[in-house]
């Protein structure tokens, strides 16, 4: 996909209603947690076609193919990055080791101290959704995420939590932290949904 939120020459282009952020700014809900890249897991889990939950480690994480997206990571604020190289492995990989039952169309994404964004599972699905480890070829920073975080370039930023902990798979629609506050439940960046009354 190219253009504003996707991969490809155009990648550095802003979507509508955006303007360029003088800096990367490490947004975040809370503390910046302290995380350990030996214990650090991931959890699939909810309405899963095999019964229970997978936990993933980093090592596990990093078996699978390596891919860098470049693309912007646009905040519901108005303010864009607008070109970020973010390596690590596509988030359909990650789903394909548990994936969801059918009709499970609904994910809460899970993340440390509590934060939560909600996410259709074809926006996880997506060939530039990641779960990230880099960014312009070095390890995330802790303030941005550390030791991995989700990327959904088409999405405005809230919906891809940093400190990734746990994906969870629902047939109903679920609310995170911002959504509960009347952010947009899908947060499409190039039809600029950063509402709940937008429908």
């Amino acid at each position: 996909m190219d253009g504003a939120g996707g991969t490809g020459r155009d990648a550095g282009l802003l979507p509508p209603g955006q303007r360029p952020a003088p800096r990367w700014r490490a947004s975040h809900y809370g503390k910046v947690p302290v995380v350990d890249a030996e214990t650090w897991t991931l959890t699939l889990c909810g309405a899963v076609r095999d019964p229970g939950a997978l936990v993933l480690d980093l090592a596990a994480v990093e078996s699978l193919p390596h891919v860098e997206v470049t693309a912007g990571l646009h905040c519901v604020d108005r303010h864009s990055v607008p070109a970020i190289t973010w390596g690590g492995v596509r988030l359909r990989d990650v789903v394909a080791l548990a994936p969801p039952e059918d009709g499970a169309v609904h994910a809460l994404l899970a993340a440390r101290r509590g934060y939560s964004s909600s996410a259709l599972v074809e926006d996880l699905l997506h060939p530039d959704a990641l779960l990230a480890t880099t960014a312009d070829g070095r390890p995330l920073t802790r303030e941005h995420g550390w030791p991995a975080r989700v990327v959904l370039p088409h999405l405005y930023g809230f919906k891809g939590p940093k400190w990734i902990a746990e994906i969870s798979f629902h047939h109903t629609p679920q609310q995170g932290y911002w959504e509960s506050h009347g952010y947009h439940p899908r947060g499409r960046v190039d039809l600029e949904e950063r509402w709940a009354h937008q429908g």
